[in-house]
Parts: C-alpha cells; sequence; structure tokens
C-alpha cells in the first residue's frame, strides 16, 4: 500500500483524471459537448477541494524557497514551453483529434467560463500536476521512501520515465514530453517543487490567453 505522503499526491491527480474519463463517457452516450462544459469547473472545484484537505501533507510546500534568480529562471522555461508547445503540432506529434474546450456561447465568448478555465488551468492544474510527476512519481521510483530523497538525486532512469509517461498524458505528446523535460530540470536543479509550478503556471495561464486570442479551442 502506498503511504499517507504517496496518496496524498496520488489523489488529486486522480480526481482530475476520473473528470475527464467521466466527460469522454458522456460524449459518446451523446451528451451534448456544449452541456459538458462547466464539467471543468466542478473537476478544477474537486481537485482544489482534494489538495485543501491534503495541505499538511505538502511540506515541501510550506515554505517559499526560490530566490529572484530561480524566480526568473522559472519564468523563462514557463514562456519557452508555451513557445514550444504551440509550435510542436505537426500531424504526428498529435494523439487523436481533441475537441479541446470552446467557451463561446452562439458566437460570443463566455467570459466567467474563460475565467474560470485560465484560473483552474494556472493556478490549480500545475499545482496538482507537479505534485505527482515532480514531486511524487519521479522520486516514489527511485524510493519508497521518495518524500526523503533530495530532487537533485533523481536518477536518469526516473527522469526519462517521468517525462515520457507526462507526455503521453497529453495529446500534443512531444510537446508534453519537452515541458516535462523542463520542469523536471527546473524541480531537480532548483531543488524547489515551486519552481516547477510557477514555470507550469506560466506556460498554462499565458496559453489560455494565447487561445483565446487565436480561437484555437483544440489547445484546451
Amino acid at each position: 500500500m502506498f503511504s499517507r505522503a504517496a496518496w496524498s499526491r496520488i489523489l488529486p491527480f486522480l480526481v482530475y483524471i476520473s473528470f475527464i474519463i467521466a466527460v469522454d463517457v458522456l460524449a459518446r452516450l451523446g451528451v451534448d459537448l456544449q452541456a459538458l462544459r462547466w464539467m471543468y469547473a466542478l473537476k478544477i472545484g474537486a481537485v482544489l477541494a482534494t489538495l485543501a484537505w491534503f495541505w499538511r501533507d505538502y511540506t515541501e510546500l510550506h515554505r517559499w524557497d526560490a530566490g529572484p534568480l530561480a524566480l526568473a529562471i522559472a519564468i523563462a522555461a514557463g514562456v519557452l514551453v508555451l513557445v514550444l508547445w504551440v509550435s510542436l503540432n505537426a500531424s504526428w506529434m498529435v494523439i487523436g483529434a481533441p475537441d479541446g474546450f470552446n467557451p463561446t456561447t452562439g458566437g460570443q465568448l463566455d467570459w466567467l467560463m474563460v475565467a474560470v478555465r485560465i484560473a483552474g488551468a494556472a493556478l490549480v492544474v500545475p499545482l496538482m500536476e507537479e505534485l505527482f510527476w515532480r514531486s511524487f512519481l519521479m522520486r516514489w521510483i527511485d524510493s519508497d521512501h521518495f518524500q526523503l530523497l533530495d530532487p537533485a538525486q533523481i536518477s536518469l532512469k526516473s527522469f526519462v520515465i517521468g517525462v515520457v509517461l507526462f507526455g503521453f498524458e497529453h495529446n500534443l505528446w512531444l510537446a508534453g514530453m519537452v515541458a516535462g523535460a523542463a520542469y523536471s530540470l527546473l524541480y531537480m536543479k532548483q531543488r524547489s517543487l515551486w519552481s516547477s509550478i510557477l514555470a507550469h503556471a506560466v506556460t498554462n495561464g499565458l496559453l489560455g490567453v494565447w487561445i483565446v486570442r487565436t480561437g484555437n479551442w483544440t489547445y484546451w
């Protein structure tokens, strides 16, 4: 069985994935995609509640341990990942044909829906994913007592496995691997989960702005 430290990082991710599966099943059963858009708000709310429940277990997040230089590097990494994310989109770099998330109704943007989507992607998803992929999985591959493993000591094997799995979590699998590599290296080099969370948040937040400006809803 996993320890409490492990479950506290696994369960928010499982809640997130469960909602994705539920939406897919409902869509296959014929439920209109437009009617399912607000499931995103429920998903983010459920993930946020799970994170709040386990907050005391995230001891590495109870202190801000990234200095000004680390902050600047994390922001720059987040911007770089964004540029690569919207560029690595050749057909062989994409799995499936996602419908994406279209926040328009009758051709008009639903700004409340846009705000919920960007806030969820920029503030909740990075926290949930970095706790699972970086804090838990990469270290757990190396040690059952993962919470005691210094991020700088993560092995090459764990790094590669984490990056590949993170990549295939996304339909833009190559862009996902690039992002996973960038966030993992930040975590390992700066030994701070806040660094990878910040970079991830910058990528997701700016991606949301770009999507709204360009109307490329499939990126959501």
